[in-house]
């Protein structure tokens, strides 16, 4: 399997999170409307509409105030580099190879979860805080990783870092 450009599969990261932002901010507004909208006013000392509205707006804006320090957290993010004998950390692109084939990660400090595809590859993210992102940091190219699964035990084996 190639190995993803860096600086594209950021980018790309970037641009993903950007995009869900500039979504939810739609979301937000659309839900603040609603929520001082007439028809969502109480009826009835029973109408529960506008609490729910309210509620739903309020999530929606905490959710964007994540987003932003996420932005934020990407823009600012510096991208290392790795040889095979560097143990992995923030930054890194593994592969990691078992049974299966092979599978590509990219260790970010946020927006871990993301399926990303840049010239045909595809990469996942990864954050430290993840079962996976722990086990792999402070490995090197040819170490074995166990990862806990529930019910049995997996193990992968770190075939480049970069």
């Amino acid at each position: 399997m190639a190995r993803p450009d860096k600086t594209r599969l950021a980018e790309a990261l970037r641009a993903r999170v950007a995009q869900e932002l500039n979504t939810l901010r739609e979301s937000q507004r659309a839900a603040q409307d609603g929520a001082i909208h007439e028809e969502t006013r109480q009826e009835d000392p029973k109408d529960t509409r506008a609490i729910e509205a309210q509620y739903v707006a309020r999530g929606l804006a905490e959710r964007v105030e994540d987003l932003q320090r996420t932005v934020a957290t990407l823009a600012h993010m510096q991208l290392d580099s790795f040889g095979e004998d560097d143990p992995i950390d923030l930054t890194a692109v593994v592969g990691l190879k078992d049974g299966g084939g092979e599978r590509i990660y990219f260790l970010v400090p946020v927006a871990g979860g993301e399926s990303l595809e840049v010239d045909g590859t595809v990469v996942q993210t990864l954050t430290p805080a993840s079962p996976l992102g722990l086990a792999l940091c402070g490995k090197c190219v040819d170490d074995e990783v166990e990862l806990a699964l529930p019910g049995r035990r997996n193990f992968v084996e770190v075939n480049w870092v970069c």
